[in-house]
């Protein structure tokens, strides 16, 4: 590890132990550490050649519901089979050690779950939930409908299921972006990790955050969108920097209770 990114972890560490109320914003880099491909790189082999609107959008489903069914059903294997890497565990570690600690992601896997996180806020859905098209009416998925050429049909309205994502055209859930939004605009720093800081409004929440004053601490191995307003870019994957960063995190904390 190079001087200058070690002496930026170290600055990070401080802000971030000195904080009662740490919020963070985690994209597709940190699930993509875990084996889960971004939406667009999963496209490979027979989904290659459709568009991203094709498969996760209303006009898409109306289309051609098995062909969106299958697909999903692709993705959710992929992520059951993918596994918490150590970024994931070092944020579930910092939860636990911050009196207040909001994590928002636009990943749809659970991974920051399996990981330990509890306070999780999932601004684009959970893809291993699924309800009703038509009515909302909640769905349990059955071992069968895993490789069905359909989707499973609602029970009360006979509509077609699919999976509670948030699809091209959707609005965000907004209990999940208005509590977002809170923690962006209460938190004392704000971590944007693996995120290209494009896709909105998951992209305002940050500047949400710098508005107020909170410093801005950015994890991701290439420049972003938010690249130019964060305080401090950690360059580098998250599942090898939130680790060291949690450790310096840990350190200075130990030396407070020691002073105190």
């Amino acid at each position: 590890m190079n001087e200058k990114l070690e002496r930026q972890i170290e600055t990070a560490a401080e802000i971030i132990a000195a904080a009662q109320h740490v919020a963070v914003l985690t994209g597709a880099g940190v699930s993509a550490e875990s084996g889960v491909g971004t939406f667009r790189d999963a496209q490979t082999g027979l989904w290659a050649r459709f568009d991203p609107q094709q498969l996760a959008s209303q006009e898409g489903f109306a289309a051609d519901p098995g062909r969106v069914w299958r697909w999903y059903m692709h993705r959710l294997d992929m992520v059951q089979r993918a596994r918490p890497n150590p970024g994931h565990v070092a944020l579930a570690a910092l939860e636990a050690m911050t009196p207040t600690f909001t994590l928002i992601t636009q990943n749809v896997d659970d991974l920051h779950e399996r990981a330990g996180s509890r306070n999780v806020l999932h601004l684009h859905g959970r893809i291993e939930r699924f309800h009703c098209n038509g009515c909302g009416l909640p769905y349990t998925l059955h071992p069968q409908d895993r490789d069905a050429p359909m989707p499973p049909t609602c029970t009360f309205c006979t509509d077609y299921v699919r999976p509670s994502v948030v699809w091209f055209g959707e609005l965000l859930p907004a209990h999940e972006l208005a509590e977002a939004q809170r923690a962006a605009g209460t938190c004392d720093v704000f971590l944007v990790i693996g995120t290209s800081g494009v896709v909105y409004p998951a992209a305002h929440l940050p500047r949400i955050a710098k508005r107020r004053a909170a410093p801005v601490i950015e994890v991701n191995p290439e420049e972003s969108a938010l690249s130019d307003m964060a305080d401090i870019w950690l360059s580098g994957p998250s599942g090898e920097l939130l680790p060291r960063l949690l450790e310096a995190i840990r350190l200075r904390r130990a030396g407070q209770a020691n002073v105190s």
